[in-house]
């Protein structure tokens, strides 16, 4: 790819250092997708400029008037501190016809709301866990059809936000408390979905037009909460390096899977991704049930791309190694500009 003026948008607090030398992990934790997507950049050639924006979109517009980046490689997931807002971002950069990377704000909003998403996934026949939804400032009443036990969610918030093993209930009394939970802690409200006991599977996802289907992947739960526990991506599960290590918990190619289910489960991310209108890059989450069945979780366009998290090391898997990936991604949020406004 020729040399390229690239401005990274991200977090203000996770701006990286130019080096992680005198950092502790967990510091590093904090902000290596920013670091590795910066750094290994400009190790490629490239002039990048990193810039930190959650308050004011003026510094955007002055950063594409006077740097002229040919490209935005967009790590926001939130302005005002609101994740509902990130799709205004690659709106903004539409208007000012700027190709960056990542999904259109189209496929962001459909894959943001969790109860939308399974709505539109159901509808192509593609297992969903039954599910319901409890607004902020309502009565909690469990429907007949919804069957415990369950898992209480955020409606709209990811990275696990709010889940710990309290959020699988087994009553409806914790089933009202978990909902309370949700609304007061996490400020959202809440969808509760049949909890399915099974493997936590990922399914990267590459592509505007043509697709690519990564290796089908598992989180690994090691000792987690000894044999009692419920295996879930929980946040310590999912953000904590020391916890992670202590139990054990890794990700992985997913074992012991036929080539066939493995077909079957990649054929379905692709059809989870175009039905959403998803482009450029995300991930498919789906758990595995006993009798085979995947069913479909959760879609996270821009999925973290760190090469230590599951994204990159499934591409590495499949013979896409890190700076190659971010090529590949810089390419497609280039070519969907080429081709007009965005897919959605």
């Amino acid at each position: 790819m020729r040399r390229l003026r690239i401005l990274v948008l991200m977090h203000p607090d996770f701006v990286p250092p130019d080096s992680t030398e005198g950092y502790t992990a967990r510091q590093i934790n904090e902000w290596k997708t920013e670091y590795d997507v910066v750094s290994t950049l400009r190790t490629a050639g490239h002039e990048v400029r990193p810039l930190g924006v959650q308050e004011e979109i003026k510094p955007v517009r002055e950063a594409i008037e006077g740097f002229k980046p040919h490209v935005v490689f967009n790590l926001l997931e939130q302005f005002h501190h609101e994740p509902v807002y990130d799709q205004h971002i690659p709106t903004y950069l539409e208007l000012m016809r700027i190709p960056y990377t990542g999904c259109n704000p189209r496929g962001l909003i459909l894959a943001r709301g969790k109860d939308l998403s399974k709505t539109l996934v159901h509808y192509r026949r593609i297992a969903v866990p039954t599910f319901g939804v409890f607004p902020m400032r309502r009565k909690v009443k469990r429907p007949a059809r919804l069957a415990l036990p369950l898992i209480v969610k955020s409606l709209s918030e990811d990275g696990s936000r709010g889940i710990s093993q309290a959020s699988i209930v087994d009553t409806d009394e914790q089933l009202a408390e978990r909902v309370a939970f949700v609304h007061e802690q996490v400020g959202t409200a809440a969808i509760a979905e049949q909890y399915i006991e099974g493997r936590e599977l990922y399914v990267g996802m590459l592509g505007n037009n043509r697709l690519r289907a990564l290796p089908v992947w598992e989180l690994k739960f090691g000792t987690m909460g000894g044999p009692s526990a419920r295996h879930i991506a929980t946040e310590k599960v999912k953000h904590d390096p020391s916890y992670q290590e202590r139990v054990g918990i890794v990700d992985g190619p997913a074992e012991n899977l036929t080539p066939e289910v493995s077909a079957r489960i990649q054929g379905t991310a692709k059809r989870i991704y175009r039905t959403l209108g998803l482009d450029g890059y995300a991930r498919i989450d789906f758990r595995l049930s006993a009798d085979g069945i995947p069913y479909f979780i959760e879609a996270n366009p821009n999925p973290e791309i760190a090469k230590s998290q599951e994204f990159a090391t499934a591409a590495r898997h499949d013979g896409l190694d890190y700076p190659d990936l971010l090529h590949r991604i810089l390419a497609l949020g280039l070519s969907r500009a080429k081709a007009g406004v965005s897919v959605g």
